[in-house]
């Protein structure tokens, strides 16, 4: 099992991320920083559904109806929004990992916070 890991170890991507309470920003070794996009979610309300993230979101911002809101995960350098900041995530290394996000070893991944 260990020579197997280490094998696959070798096709996958270390990844940094620096999720900030303005920006997040993705850094792949070897590609140096992919992304760097808003800490930005757009929200309908009314059904909880995420309409967009990061520069889309920002897009959004003062164009939309009542009822979307732009939501920021993260307030003061504190995640105040699990479930959002899990998806911004995601959306970030679907991006990064583009349609071979399901072939490839799962990547080694460090996350900074503000503190």
């Amino acid at each position: 099992m260990r020579l197997l890991n280490n094998f696959f170890g070798h096709f996958a991507k270390d990844i940094g991320v620096d999720l900030g309470t303005v920006n997040t920003l993705v850094y792949v070794k070897g590609r140096g920083i992919v992304i760097n996009e808003p800490s930005l979610v757009a929200i309908n309300k009314k059904t909880g559904q995420i309409l967009a993230i990061g520069r889309e979101a920002r897009k959004m911002v003062g164009r939309t109806p009542g009822h979307i809101a732009a939501v920021k995960p993260l307030v003061d350098g504190v995640i105040s929004d699990f479930d959002i900041t899990e998806q911004m995530l995601k959306y970030f290394f679907q991006k990064v990992h583009g349609d071979s996000f399901y072939m490839v070893p799962r990547p080694r991944v460090v996350i900074g916070i503000p503190s």
